[in-house]
């Protein structure tokens, strides 16, 4: 440490002597980043999710130590590195082990012993053997999903990278600049690789970036490719050919997301259609013929039902959508701007100003109180019937509540009472969906919506910034200084975002009496921080830099700064064409045909219990008063309870909320990779809209349904 120390004034020493000699500020590339900063740093960012699986992890490793075999750890241990894990292979297959012989053991004698019911025994068997290859390969998942969130910001990275080295040939700068205007995780990854330089454990920044590049071979050979062609301009003399090679990064990095990404999209259609037959049509097609099935078979439950609709089949539509994505190429995507500019955070609570006075309410507080008030509706009739059961309301067929004794006269059902059967509380079950429904959506629509606007209005003024470039070039290369460049820009972009932010640090250098790099980076009236975006801020950085050099070097960096915000845009829209149709034919499914499908079947299975129910009552009636009894009883045996309307709603309206949420995860994933921020806002906007449509099918459909039903067999008894 003490020979690092002498160092740096040495080099500090060296620095003041060529600032005297040259006229010329040379200011530091970067910030050194030692190993205490690089560890907050990933506490900070690394997900909660993860940090609980490294403990989760460690602590299974002493409670039973499984290794897995030679080529398989080295597997883990790859998929580990790639997520900053302090996890050993050997952890990581104990987990995987342990949790599920746990949910084995427990639940078979759980099930055996308090709710006698060998279903469970078996369903937890299968629960737990199913998570035991799931957990297996949950490494393998869990570096695919940090994979899907860095590859977002490599085409940003890239363009970072290239941008800082058009004006200052410096790997090491390059890198740092890159790491400062991109988001978590790549910004983790870029920062490791200054920390391993620090902590010696390279000698050199490209020895570190190349064993890091490694880790990408496997599945975006382009980001390789660019970074060599960067490493190479560091030994070009010519510096024409040094500004091509440089140039040339950021095409192979287009071209190959580009490629890359129409493959993928040609190759999507099949498992799209697939998960859509198994995780959305069947299983609701099935549960059409499931009340006319569980009224010949007494013995099933309606949670039997809700285990394998609510749990099941959800954790099994889940892992093939992830399946799905972790075959999304790398390389394109957007990012949480929350999470490169922390100040906006805040904007994920309800702000409501008062004079200056500015209070924040948590969306979380209102979508509780909104779904504990619809949860307690839908409970009402199991909660009144607690509380008085001999209570009911209503007459004919439109009773409330509809408790009554079994119709099975023999085995444990026998005199049980059952219910409710009523309209009245199939009508009350749709509160339920509903709490959960809008619960969920309303959180994540306020979390989401300020921000999503700020990024929206960000990427307009981004979109538009590449021109206002341009033109800043133009004037910087007529020779006129940047001062007076920016009030002819203003002036001829006036009345748009780009003329507003032009005009500000005019009038910052002309009234305020700022230079340059004050009027747009002050801490109190700069520019930029009426305009929150990485790519401007880099781009005026670029120019602070580039512009000690001469207005000519200054003009070509914009004007080559502008061309590539330019082709990044076009890419992006290429790319978003490409995957047009799978993405317009998810969003009709989770917006219509699954919540369309699930109301009818819920009015369907309303009429067929109705009607069930009614053919048993008249048969008892018709057997009381009718000399062939047997025969008639004997018809009666055939039919049970069956479920009731009430449960059997809310296991179809929970089912369509978890698949509403899987497949806008899902679309979400495949248009814009790992984009958290537009995943939450989408989830917010479907779930509150598909979640009302369904409750509106379901509930005129059970009337409908249940009205003719009535009037059939009213006239034909």
């Amino acid at each position: 440490m003490e020979e690092d120390k002498d160092l740096r004034e040495i080099l500090s020493k060296y620095r003041e002597k060529l600032n005297e000699e040259l006229n010329t500020p040379i200011e530091e590339t970067r910030k050194e980043i030692t190993s205490r900063e690089y560890s907050d740093f990933k506490k900070e960012y690394l997900p909660k999710e993860l940090s609980l699986y490294e403990k989760l992890c460690n602590l299974s490793e002493k409670i039973l130590r499984m290794k897995p075999d030679k080529k398989t750890s080295g597997l883990i241990q790859e998929s580990l590195n790639i997520c900053h894990l302090n996890v050993t292979p050997s952890g990581t297959e104990s987990f995987a082990i342990l949790v599920p012989l746990l949910i084995i053991v427990f639940g078979g004698i759980f099930s055996f012993l308090l709710l006698k019911s060998l279903f469970f025994v078996f369903y937890f068997s299968v629960i737990g053997v199913i998570l035991m290859f799931f957990f297996r390969k949950l490494p393998e998942f869990l570096a695919n999903g940090w994979r899907l969130k860095a590859s977002n910001q490599m085409v940003q990275c890239i363009f970072y990278v290239v941008t800082f080295m058009r004006h200052t040939s410096n790997l090491e700068g390059a890198i740092a600049f890159a790491a400062e205007h991109i988001a978590p995780p790549l910004s983790l990854d870029l920062k490791k690789v200054l920390w391993d330089v620090e902590t010696e454990k390279y000698e050199s920044v490209k020895e570190s970036l190349d064993n890091y590049l490694e880790t990408w071979r496997k599945w975006n050979i382009e980001f390789i490719e660019s970074f060599h062609l960067v490493e190479s301009s560091l030994y070009e003399p010519s510096e024409d050919r040094r500004l091509s090679l440089v140039d040339r990064a950021l095409d192979v990095m287009l071209e190959g997301t580009y490629e890359k990404m129409l493959h993928y999209a040609h190759n999507l259609q099949s498992p799209i259609q697939t998960l859509h037959m198994l995780g959305v049509v069947m299983p609701l097609l099935g549960l059409v013929i499931l009340p006319l099935m569980v009224s010949f078979m007494e013995n099933i439950k309606w949670y039997y039902v809700a285990s394998i609709y609510n749990v099941a089949l959800p954790l099994i539509v889940y892992s093939m959508g992830k399946i799905i994505l972790s075959k999304r190429p790398t390389g394109y995507g957007e990012t949480d701007i929350s999470q490169a500019n922390p100040e906006l955070k805040k904007y994920k609570n309800i702000i409501i100003r008062i004079g200056s006075l500015e209070l924040r309410i948590n969306p979380l507080f209102i979508s509780i109180i909104i779904g504990v008030i619809f949860f307690i509706i839908g409970l009402s009739p199991v909660i009144m019937h607690a509380i008085n059961p001999g209570f009911d309301a209503g007459s004919g067929g439109f009773l409330l509540l509809d408790y009554h004794e079994s119709v099975v006269k023999e085995g444990p059902m026998a005199g049980q009472i059952v219910g409710p059967y009523g309209l009245g509380a199939a009508i009350l079950s749709l509160f339920i969906p509903l709490a959960f429904g809008l619960g969920i959506g309303i959180y994540y629509s306020l979390r989401s919506k300020n921000l999503i606007k700020i990024r929206e209005d960000t990427k307009k003024l981004e979109n538009e910034f590449s021109s206002a470039l341009f033109q800043l070039g133009n004037r910087l290369g007529d020779g006129l200084p940047a001062e007076i460049a920016f009030s002819k820009v203003a002036e001829i972009m006036r009345d748009t975002t780009s003329g507003n932010f032009f005009k500000i640090v005019s009038m910052n250098i002309s009234r305020l009496g700022m230079s340059v790099k004050e009027a747009i980076f002050n801490e109190k009236s700069g520019a930029i921080l009426f305009f929150p975006s990485n790519i401007i801020q880099s781009s005026m950085k670029v120019l602070i830099q580039s512009i000690k050099k001469g207005p000519q070097v200054a003009a070509q960096s914009l004007v080559n700064v502008s061309r590539y915000i330019k082709e990044i845009h076009r890419v992006n829209e290429r790319l978003r064409d490409l995957l047009a149709d799978v993405i317009s034919s998810m969003k009709s499914q989770l917006s219509f045909i699954a919540p369309a499908i699930a109301g009818v079947v819920v009015g369907i299975t309303s009429m067929v219990t109705t009607i069930i129910q009614k053919l048993g009552g008249s048969m008892e009636a018709l057997a009381e008063g009718s000399e062939s009894a047997g025969a008639s009883m004997g018809v009666m045996g055939m039919f049970g309870d069956g479920i009731p309307t009430y449960f059997f709603q809310i296991v179809i309206g929970i089912y369509v909320i978890e698949i509403i949420y899987i497949l806008t995860v899902l679309a979400n994933g495949i248009e814009n990779g790992s984009d958290s921020l537009n995943e939450q806002y989408l989830i917010g906007q479907n779930m509150i809209k598909s979640t009302l449509l369904y409750i509106f099918i379901a509930f005129v459909v059970t009337i409908l349904f249940n009205f003719v039903a009535t009037v059939v067999l009213e006239s034909s008894f």
